[in-house]
Order: C-alpha cells, then structure tokens, then sequence
C-alpha cells in the first residue's frame, strides 16, 4: 500500500474483450479500498494494439491464423497412432463405432472433464473415459497447436510481442528516469490484461521454455520431458510480473537499478545468468536486439492481405 502515495496512480490497460475487462475491474476491487487513488474510479484503458498484437499482424495471420498447412503437425498427430489408441479405446468405453468419434471431440470430452475439475473441483462422468496416458497424449495435442500457432514454430508468433516488450520496458525506463530525478514514480503499479495468446508469444520472444528440439506429430514419446508445456506456462489467470527494485547500499551504479521476474507468481531464473535477480542494465543488454531492432510494423508487413479480427483460441 505505501506504493500509493500522493501523485501516483494505477495504471489499467486491458484487452477489448469483456472477459477480460471484467479481470481489469476485479483486479481494481481486489486492491482494496483503503488504497487512495485520489478519489477517482481508475479508468480501464483498451489497448488491443497491446494486448491483441496478434489481430494487428498481417503476417501472422496470413501465413499461421487462416493458413491451414501451418498446422500440419497438429493434424498428421490427430491422424497417428497415438491419438488412434486415445480413439479407439473412448469408442469402445462409449459402445460407439470408432468410425463416429475423431480427435476433435475427444478432445471436446477430455476438455469438459478437465474444465470441471480445475474450476469446480469435480470429477465429471467424462474423466472416466481417459486414463493418464490418454491425458497425457491429449496435453501434447494442445501443446502442439500452441506450440505452432503462438510459440517457437514459427517466428513471426514471437516476433510480433515485440511491440508489446518494448512497452514494459518504456514504463520501466520512466520509473527509473523518475526515481533518478527524485520525482514521485507516476505509475508505481502497470497493470495489463490480456490472453494466455498474448502472454505464451512474449515468453517465447523471450526464450523461455524452449525445447532443443521442436515439437513435431513424431516425436511425442521424445518430448515426455519437454519443457513447453501449456498448462504449466499459461493456466488460468497466468501472469508475468516484472519488479523493478531501487538499491540504495550498492558498490556501482549499475547495481543500482534491479529487476526480478515472477511467472505465476514464482520467480523466473532469467535466461542471461540463471538467477532470479538481475541489475536492469544487464537486462535491458541482453535483450538489446529487441529492443532497438524489432519494428512491429516491419515485422508484420504483408501486401495485399485483407486481415479479418479472429477470436484467439
């Protein structure tokens, strides 16, 4: 609560979806009333720019979002030999000709046993068709589709979060240029809300849990051990915090500055050093490249493509 002195506020941008300004407002209500913005309602700033990247981008949506052949891998994996057993012994659970089930409804039933479970705590009649290496088959057939649609199977999936990287670090340069001129911190608190779409592409542009090989319709039993793994990086309410801290005792002034990374609430081992404290300059050093380089309208230019808003997943 001392954060929210005299002169600062909070800061709430959000995606246009109603789920999502919905978030916003409960983010806002579950601070408190004790905090003092100042009297006034904090305003929800809809920025789909930020927090919908992915619709503004001609590139990926011609060539990921409306390109049936970019999913190839999750197609040829909904046709192979594990997902044929998932399918064969659901039909037979069931008493169904397995020529009437295919890999869309049973992952339709595995996601409703699934959704009960995680937000009800209840084991619907669904589960009962699935055992956990069916589960496990139909985790990878969701983290194949992520995988090539929002993280390292194409680039253009990570590339264009960058508008949205470069973002967090302009309000973290403020903070500083602020702190540094003994102003008040206008915005000690960014709040932005969006989707596990916005969020899976960022950590991806970021290098996080990358795996030495792809993910591919092949090679399932090899990526038992994978690290990208969806419902670990972005479940429900997923969220990435950066903290950035002022040090008063410190030996340079490089150390003055520091940041710490919380992915859901854990702290994030950055991909630099393997610790979970860094100085923001040697942050802002390793991510150089994307700082200075990475143009959202460059990166998603594509002629004569008539983009067309999509739902996300």
């Amino acid at each position: 609560p001392a954060l929210f002195a005299a002169r600062r506020r909070l800061a709430l941008a959000s995606s246009s979806k109603h789920r999502c300004l919905q978030s916003g407002a409960a983010f806002r209500r579950g601070l408190g009333p004790t905090l003092d913005f100042g009297g006034d309602e904090v305003e929800i700033e809809v920025n789909d720019f930020l927090m919908r990247f992915f619709d503004h981008c001609a590139k990926f949506v011609a060539l990921v979002e409306e390109n049936d052949k970019a999913m190839c891998q999750v197609t040829a994996f909904k046709e192979g030999p594990e997902m044929k057993k998932v399918l064969e012994k659901v039909a037979s659970a069931l008493c169904l000709p397995v020529e009437e089930l295919n890999a869309d409804l049973v992952q339709v039933a595995f996601l409703t046993c699934s959704y009960e479970l995680a937000i009800k705590n209840v084991t619907s009649p669904w589960c009962s068709l699935f055992s956990e290496e069916d589960a496990k088959v139909l985790e990878y057939l969701n983290d194949l589709k992520q995988y090539w649609k929002r993280g390292y199977g194409y680039d253009i999936n990570s590339r264009s979060s960058c508008v949205l990287f470069q973002d967090i670090f302009q309000h973290l340069d403020k903070a500083v240029e602020e702190s540094k001129s003994a102003k008040p911190i206008s915005s000690p608190l960014i709040v932005q809300v969006g989707h596990a779409e916005t969020l899976q592409p960022l950590l991806a542009l970021m290098g996080y849990f990358k795996d030495d090989e792809p993910l591919l319709a092949s090679n399932y039993a090899r990526q038992a051990q994978r690290k990208f793994r969806t419902g670990r990086i972005v479940p429900y309410a997923a969220n990435l915090v950066f903290v950035l801290y002022h040090c008063d005792h410190v030996n340079t002034s490089r150390e003055e500055y520091q940041v710490q990374l919380l992915l859901n609430e854990r702290l994030l081992p950055f991909r630099h050093s393997n610790e979970t404290t860094s100085t923001y300059t040697d942050l802002k050093d390793y991510y150089k490249d994307i700082l200075e380089n990475c143009h959202f309208k460059e990166e998603c230019e594509f002629p004569q493509v008539n983009i067309t808003a999509v739902d996300e997943l």
